[in-house]
């Protein structure tokens, strides 16, 4: 989906790089959740949320950082949310007949994980555990994360990723708040500190999902949600799709992790919320499952787990 952020138009259809309309899959008003995404690191977030209400995405989990800004996505949402309602009445002003005017798409509910990612667990200081202690009792956080371990890029020593995961597991006990769980090249290590730890009674996202069936079997088995991302659609992945159809149907989620691996039709492309309905189909797809009913699942799923519903 393409926009112009300064007069708030944009296709009603999704398009290609060549500019070619895609046409959306037909969930038959079901709405998409987005239950991983980073509003903060796109160039233009109150036209994503928009083009977001377009696509029929209902719901939008966004991550926040401690050791970076978390603050801000905070601070700005309302704005971002208001600025897309915006948009999105001033497009239907401008579709509106003499007879009667469009109803607005409704913005999607927005809600934040908060956490520190552990590229940044060697900056999870007192002071950033502070911050999280002090945003964590606020309505807006559903979750503590992204968390974890990601020893593909060590950009923290592992040491460091260790302890910061499994202290963010120790406060998502205290805080009764779910986890997000970012793993890569690390599960074995993952899955060990999860045991250690405990699944936090209020639940366990395994986000952004790209391996095997066999490599998510342990988590299963403790319990995890399994969120899966564009990756899923792409054209070499059968083994994520095998996975994504062994997931128990009250435990699937959808994300993007945008503004990172857009979706076919679209890599190559900073992905958006809007997109989340394209990985959607294409897990529905391999699962056997009607669009729909795939759909309802997996959004009743964020709602359970993320408290979509909560404003």
């Amino acid at each position: 989906m393409t926009a112009d952020s300064a007069s708030g138009e944009y296709l009603s259809l999704f398009a290609d790089a060549k500019g070619r309309p895609i046409a959306a899959p037909d969930f038959r008003g079901v709405p998409i959740a987005d239950t991983h995404a980073h509003l903060d690191m796109l160039e233009d977030p109150v036209t994503a949320l928009a083009n977001a209400a377009r696509a029929g995405i209902g719901f939008i989990a966004t991550v926040a950082d401690v050791t970076e800004d978390a603050r801000r996505t905070y601070d700005d949402l309302s704005a971002w949310l208001e600025g897309a309602r915006m948009l999105l009445r001033d497009s239907a002003s401008d579709a509106s007949s003499e007879s009667a005017a469009p109803e607005s798409p409704r913005v999607p509910a927005v809600r934040v994980i908060l956490g520190c990612h552990p590229h940044n667990a060697k900056d999870y200081s007192a002071d950033a555990e502070n911050e999280l202690l002090r945003l964590a009792t606020d309505p807006l956080t559903c979750a503590l994360g992204e968390l974890g371990l990601d020893y593909h890029y060590d950009h923290s020593p592992r040491e460091a990723q260790r302890a910061a995961f499994a202290r963010h597991l120790e406060l998502a006990h205290e805080l009764d708040l779910p986890v997000v769980i970012h793993l890569r090249e690390a599960h074995a290590d993952g899955e060990a500190i999860l045991r250690e730890c405990g699944v936090p009674n209020a639940g366990a996202i395994l986000h952004c999902y790209n391996l095997g069936a066999e490599e998510m079997r342990p988590f299963l088995d403790l319990g995890c949600y399994v969120s899966f991302a564009g990756p899923v659609t792409f054209k070499k992945s059968e083994e994520i799709r095998l996975a994504a159809a062994l997931v128990p149907e009250h435990r699937i989620l959808t994300e993007t992790d945008c503004p990172f691996m857009a979706p076919e039709p679209f890599r190559g492309r900073k992905n958006e919320p809007a997109f989340t309905v394209f990985t959607a189909a294409r897990i529905a797809e391999a699962r056997g499952q009607a669009l729909a009913e795939f759909a309802t699942h997996a959004y009743d799923n964020a709602q359970r787990l993320l408290n979509a519903d909560r404003s």
